[in-house]
């Protein structure tokens, strides 16, 4: 299991990493594991708003459908033109190809809010 160092993370399995004062944002690989192959991601358009802890999408899975929330509040620029035609991606690549929109953050500090890989690491694992 991968716990990168460069994103922050959520209590519901989201990640996001601020790029160039964007915010990359995808669920991460614990979370992509639990729900097992993914088969189709539901996306908003760019231009639409999403606040922080509430659901913007959903990934569905041979298991079940699942809301992804966002770890931050701001616009969505773009959506990950790969994910459409290649939902795996989401299992295969979590942290890379498989990552899901792109933010123009209402305020870049949110993401260093969110939770280090020690801690989500540790929340993940129960200890």
């Amino acid at each position: 299991m991968e716990f990168p160092d460069d994103v922050g993370y959520t209590k519901e399995h989201e990640w996001a990493r601020l790029e160039g004062g964007r915010v990359r944002i995808g669920v991460t690989d614990f979370a992509q594991d639990a729900l097992g192959d993914v088969v189709y991601v539901d996306l908003p358009e760019a231009g639409t708003a999403i606040r922080a802890d509430e659901a913007f999408g959903e990934v569905e899975s041979t298991k079940s459908v699942s809301d992804v929330y966002s770890p931050i509040s701001g616009t969505i620029v773009e959506k990950n033109p790969l994910i459409e035609d290649a939902p795996e991606l989401v299992n295969q690549q979590p942290y890379g190809d498989g990552w899901l929109v792109l933010v123009e953050p209402a305020d870049p500090a949110d993401v260093g809010r969110l939770m280090n890989a020690e801690a989500y690491k540790s929340m993940v694992e129960g200890s």
